[in-house]
């Protein structure tokens, strides 16, 4: 079995890492061996505080997901968040997700927010799951979810010329155990549209599942996540690389301790 230290994430090829403050206790992640943190959106009352951020900042490059649709990442309403975040701290501009958001936040038009908000902000990263298209119109490093048609997006992207940073994230299992694997990012994998339709109906999403729902998942937690040993995951994110990818984000879906020394 592998063993585990900070060094791991840039031997796995790891540029960056994704973390949910409801998950963990993000002022650790100034121990991680990454140059860039991405502090995920879980809700107003989940956004780490300034001095917290400023600390993380000091030493790191920090983005904050902003979703434009809600009330203080608003740029055409109420951007008091924005105001509060320390002047060190990037941005990734998101549409936001529904779970996060309140029905009347959920129903502000995307596009003139973003755009409105691109232009605010100095070197954003924009998050392109639901609204591509849009996301690259209005530029900024476009940052995308690791799925089956990555590598084909990423190819298509460069080959018409789009010269752009491009920022991929994914949930990240270091381990040699499949069983870990499956428990970790099993119902991640299984929330993808493709995969939802594939799974025998009411199966087990974890270390349980059996026969045709287990030979879906093994498959899907390969297509939607980097998982495996060091070595397996360092083929993944050096074809990345190769391909066009600037940023690989990772979160760790077992939580920081297995990459703290």
């Amino acid at each position: 079995m592998t063993t585990l230290t900070g060094a791991t994430l840039a031997a796995a090829g790891i540029d960056a890492v994704a973390l949910k403050p409801t998950e963990v206790d993000v002022s650790r992640a100034t121990a991680l061996d990454v140059e860039t943190l991405a502090i995920d959106y879980e809700g107003a009352a989940h956004v780490p505080e300034p001095d917290t951020i400023e600390q993380l900042a000091s030493t790191t490059d920090v983005r904050v997901t902003a979703p434009v649709r809600a009330d203080g990442f608003d740029p055409l309403g109420d951007d008091s968040g924005f105001d509060a975040l320390p002047a060190g701290a990037g941005h990734v501009l998101v549409a936001g997700h529904s779970a996060y958001l309140s029905a009347d936040e959920a129903e502000r038009a995307v596009a003139p927010r973003l755009r409105a908000a691109v232009d605010d902000t100095s070197d954003p990263w924009v998050g392109t799951e639901g609204i591509e298209r849009l996301a690259l119109a209005v530029g900024g490093t476009q940052y995308e979810l690791l799925s089956r048609t990555t590598v084909r997006d990423v190819r298509t992207l460069r080959t018409a010329g789009f010269d752009g940073s491009i920022a991929v994230y994914a949930p990240l299992v270091l381990s040699d155990s499949e069983d870990a694997m499956l428990d970790a990012v099993g119902d991640y994998a299984a929330r993808r549209g493709p995969v939802r339709d594939a799974l025998p109906e009411g199966a087990p999403t974890d270390s349980r599942a059996t026969d045709r729902a287990r030979d879906v998942l093994k498959q899907a937690i390969r297509d939607y996540a980097l998982v495996g040993s060091v070595e397996t995951v360092a083929e993944r994110t050096d074809r990345l690389h190769d391909i066009g990818v600037d940023t690989v984000v990772g979160y760790p879906a077992r939580g920081l301790d297995p990459f703290l020394s």
